[in-house]
């Protein structure tokens, strides 16, 4: 496990559309290979004492989208730390400026059926409450999708692929 410590140099921040894995993917580096983890939308929720949904439907998107770039700039020292990044959060040119100054910045992707298929079940996504089918999801991931290629340091498809297998060809790729 230490040789693995040693081969992650920074910090990961981990961008793409929900249901992407990207919650999967961090908890498997901090148990396969010791990183702490921040997963931002959760610190949103701790922060502000409510959910996403609550966020979005009382104080409003945007509203949501400056907690995200307040929470990256607080980042400051953090090492050997995998973040889980909302699904917007790489939609500010800001918040990409922030995790490149902290670390690499890795694009994890899925088909929209995959998406599809690890979200339906879910109503925590509140911009896919109301239009949860693959056509939407489609849509959004299209609109998404030069900003977060933009953004990335590297892009890592995750369908048919187990989280160990994600975080190994990261790894390599770092």
């Amino acid at each position: 496990m230490n040789e693995k410590k040693q081969i992650i140099n920074g910090n990961i921040f981990l961008i793409g559309f929900m249901g992407c894995g990207k919650s999967t993917v961090a908890d498997c580096f901090c148990r396969e290979y010791g990183m702490e983890k921040m997963e931002m939308d959760e610190q949103i929720e701790k922060n502000e004492g409510k959910s996403i949904s609550e966020i979005f439907a009382q104080d409003g998107e945007e509203y949501f989208r400056h907690l995200e770039t307040s929470l990256l700039k607080q980042f400051g020292t953090k090492k050997n730390t995998v973040v889980s990044c909302g699904g917007g959060t790489a939609m500010r040119d800001c918040n990409v400026q922030e995790m490149k100054k902290h670390g690499k910045i890795v694009l994890l992707s899925a088909k929209p059926e995959t998406v599809y298929e690890r979200v339906h079940c879910f109503h925590d996504r509140p911009l896919l409450e109301g239009n949860m089918n693959v056509e939407y999801i489609s849509s959004l991931m299209q609109k998404r999708a030069p900003k977060y290629e933009e953004a990335a340091d590297m892009v890592i498809s995750t369908d048919n692929k187990t989280a160990l297998e994600i975080c190994s060809e990261i790894i390599e790729k770092i």
